[in-house]
């Protein structure tokens, strides 16, 4: 069986991420939604319904029409109870929750024409009415979810602690068990890793540095850094290549991203290439503890979550610079630097420069070559589809 994934009509809510991503490449517990899905079915390939902005930026994938596919809507993750059902769908069938169709099986050769053509039509299949499984419905249920995700990524994954690391003996652990330790994983004295309350996965070659403490469930993914004294705690997902520092709670850090200096970051979903300065700050609670409001990304209208606890997502390559408080409840785009002494607003759109009582463009020229150089670093080259991806979300900021 191969599968392709489909994004349907509530894409918008999960911008300032999707921006610069597909859903299905959205993290939370341990890995991407695609990757929780590979992992259950192992797939004879993979392919995705790409917006045009996205095509070059990442691949489509390829669909081979001699044998059936199953297309997964990318907000669901792939529960027990969800993948039972899936496996009993016929080809020509498809599974859906009043209107939201969650996964449809479909023979080769249609498949690959919707593949083609960019859009898929349900309205030729047989429909399985079923039970409401709880897709994502809005950014904020990643971190909701995340500590769950973590214990499900470890058995998805199959994951063990390998023997091929090193560890100081001056490390405390607590529920030993319950730590999962991969290949190339280095962890200094004075570390302490407590997973009583739940587990902790540290991915290959991560480094956790001295003194640093982390409560579970944690995720610190591959070759990510947790810095000295550092504070990781309540279904965190410290991502790929990430470093952190200071003060992290219930938080999900995408990729490449930085905040190495003390500080607190709560209930925030961060992108890639983002970097925190010395003693930023995001506020996740209201002084007078009522629920939050956000802005949404398309209607620019406020909307009331119902959650108590929010701090800030924050689009790709946005950075803060030192001491910077960012609101409850802070949505900021893509591209976006942050140097105020004030508070910033609680939307900032992508590519803007916030300094105190002034904001205006952050010119392409100059925001793009901060981007090469932040990637470099990581010996990362920009693409040539990347920079036009770029130079569109530059241009719409401006609309």
């Amino acid at each position: 069986m191969q599968i392709s994934f489909f994004e349907d009509h509530l894409l918008p809510r999960f911008h300032p991420l999707t921006l610069t991503r597909p859903i299905d490449d959205l993290r939370v517990g341990i890995g991407t939604i695609s990757e929780k899905w590979q992992a259950r079915f192992n797939p004879s390939g993979t392919a995705r319904l790409l917006r045009n902005d996205l095509q070059g930026v990442f691949s489509q994938g390829e669909i081979n029409s001699s044998e059936p596919c199953l297309w997964i809507n990318s907000r669901y993750v792939p529960k027990k109870s969800l993948v039972e059902q899936i496996n009993d769908l016929e080809v020509g069938s498809c599974l859906k929750s009043g209107d939201v169709v969650i996964a449809a099986k479909v023979e080769g050769e249609k498949s690959r024409e919707w593949l083609d053509n960019g859009s898929t039509d349900f309205n030729t299949l047989l429909v399985l009415e079923t039970e409401e499984f709880t897709p994502i419905r809005y950014l904020w249920d990643l971190f909701k979810m995340n500590g769950e995700e973590i214990r499900a990524d470890i058995e998805r994954f199959e994951i063990s602690t390998s023997r091929n690391h090193s560890i100081s003996p001056d490390v405390m652990f607590e529920n030993r068990e319950q730590i999962f330790i991969e290949e190339g994983v280095k962890i200094e004295p004075g570390a302490i890793l407590i997973a009583n309350d739940g587990p902790i996965y540290i991915g290959p070659n991560a480094t956790v540095s001295a003194g640093a403490i982390i409560k579970g469930p944690v995720a610190v993914c591959e070759k990510a850094t947790i810095n000295m004294g550092a504070r990781i705690s309540n279904a965190t997902t410290i991502g790929p290549v990430c470093k952190a520092g200071g003060e992290i709670n219930n938080s999900i850090f995408h990729s490449y991203s930085n905040k190495g200096h003390e500080g607190f970051v709560g209930n925030s979903l961060i992108g890639q290439w983002c970097n925190f300065g010395a003693d930023t700050n995001t506020s996740n609670l209201k002084n007078n503890y009522s629920t939050i409001r956000i802005t949404d990304w398309k209607s620019m209208q406020q909307i009331e979550t119902d959650q108590q606890f929010i701090g800030t997502i924050m689009g790709d390559h946005s950075k803060t610079a030192i001491n910077v408080q960012l609101n409850t409840g802070t949505v900021c785009g893509v591209s976006c630097n942050i140097f105020t002494s004030d508070f910033p607003p609680k939307f900032i759109s992508s590519f803007t420069w916030v300094g105190t009582n002034v904001m205006q463009p952050y010119k392409f020229d100059k925001a793009v070559e901060t981007m090469k150089a932040v990637m470099k670093r990581r010996d990362v080259e920009m693409t040539e589809e990347y920079e036009k991806l770029m130079k569109k979300l530059s241009d719409r900021s401006r609309n």
